[in-house]
């Protein structure tokens, strides 16, 4: 079992009266990549400043291997930090640039220790024979390894990432996923990666933790948060999602539509009020009559490996990823397993999320479809 290095305990940080951390606990193992996720203004750059010193809660406590660090400042923290803007010295070349904390300690390491730690620091982030290359001829992935070699070079326990990816292109924004995955597992250091893009958090993380609203959603592994979210908020911003409302029957049975399906939760009161999720994966299409749903496709994108398919029922339009294309204006069935539903307790986000009647810009223009469907919601017992 991994010991755990911070602890942050009812933690609630406030600017001009307004709260935008609200009575935060938090828990971070040693060796850990644990990434803050959640949209611009959910407070977590403000935990990730707090873990750094860089700003202090108005309430709660910081600990780190179990001492209190509330009064300790940033720079005698064992804490790095990497920003999204990199502020490399553009007057040094690359081992200066990660040299330069090591020449900045008392007492200083001396000249072969800063060598050796440099260069193997160069080795770390794939950039040996860099060393003596000034920083602006450097591509954008380039610097920021250096970046991340400046502050790893004085090998603290625990590096915080704010938005690191954010000024990179697509393309190298997931090269530097792996990349950093690999730094981190190599160095076993512990990260604290802030991030609003899903897809860096699923792909990177041991921990996920979910935030909005000054306040922590979910607490997980990638895995977890994605198959098991805990209400409409955690489960529209973890990839896509078709929440609809629904009653709990009974255990291993759930209503919605009208109908009865089968799932695999249980421990809900009878005819409790749920929301229930369908992940676009998760929905298989099928001839209209051996459809459990019947509906139309009132638009279709292509998106390379697969088609996102919008699909009406009734008025409730549903977001379908398949690879088989079916044509706007076709009457279609769909078919769900078991185990591609899951059911979630009622919350403030409830009703929130989940209709695909504007799913992006790409979808701003669908209109209501128009014909008859009379027989368009019908399911086979």
């Amino acid at each position: 079992m991994s010991k755990e290095l911070i602890r942050l305990e009812g933690c609630t940080m406030a600017f001009d009266g307004e709260v935008v951390l609200d009575n935060i606990n938090l828990s971070i193992n040693d060796k850990e990549f644990l990434t803050l996720l959640g949209p611009s203004g959910c407070g977590k750059t403000t935990t990730l400043r707090i873990i750094g010193g860089f700003q202090k809660p108005v309430s709660g406590d910081v600990f780190f291997d179990s001492v209190r660090i509330n009064d300790i400042p940033p720079h005698k923290r064992p804490v790095n930090t990497v920003f999204q803007k990199y502020a490399l010295f553009t007057h040094l070349d690359v081992f200066e640039n990660i040299a330069f904390g090591l020449r900045m300690q008392k007492p200083t390491p001396s000249k072969q220790e800063i060598e050796r730690r440099v260069m193997n620091m160069l080795n770390v982030v794939s950039l040996a024979g860099f060393e003596r290359r000034e920083t602006a001829s450097l591509s954008g992935g380039q610097q920021q390894r250096v970046a991340i070699a400046r502050a790893l070079v004085l090998e603290p326990k625990v590096l915080l990432l704010d938005e690191p990816l954010g000024a990179l292109d697509l393309r190298l924004r997931k090269d530097m996923q792996n990349e950093l995955k690999r730094i981190q597992q190599a160095t076993g250091i512990t990260f604290v990666y802030v991030t609003h893009d899903q897809e860096e958090a699923l792909a990177m993380s041991d921990t996920v933790v979910v935030m909005d609203g000054g306040v922590v959603q979910q607490i997980g592994t990638p895995e977890d948060i994605y198959n098991e979210p805990l209400n409409a908020f955690v489960a529209d911003f973890i990839g896509e999602s078709n929440i609809v409302d629904g009653y709990m029957l009974e255990d291993n049975v759930v209503k919605v539509f009208g109908r009865r399906f089968d799932c695999l939760d249980k421990g809900f009161a009878p005819n409790e009020p749920v929301d229930v999720v369908i992940r676009p994966e998760d929905v298989d299409i099928v001839d209209e009559a051996e459809g459990m749903l019947r509906g139309v496709v009132t638009n279709v994108t292509f998106k390379g490996v697969h088609y996102d398919i919008i699909v009406d029922f009734r008025g409730f339009k549903w977001l379908i990823q398949t690879t088989d294309l079916s044509p706007v204006g076709s009457h279609i069935g769909i078919k769900i397993d078991p185990d591609g539903i899951h059911i979630m307790k009622k919350s403030k986000y409830s009703g929130m999320f989940g209709d695909y009647s504007s799913y992006s810009a790409e979808y701003d223009d669908i209109s209501d479809v128009t014909i008859e469907l009379d027989e368009e919601l019908e399911v086979d017992l």
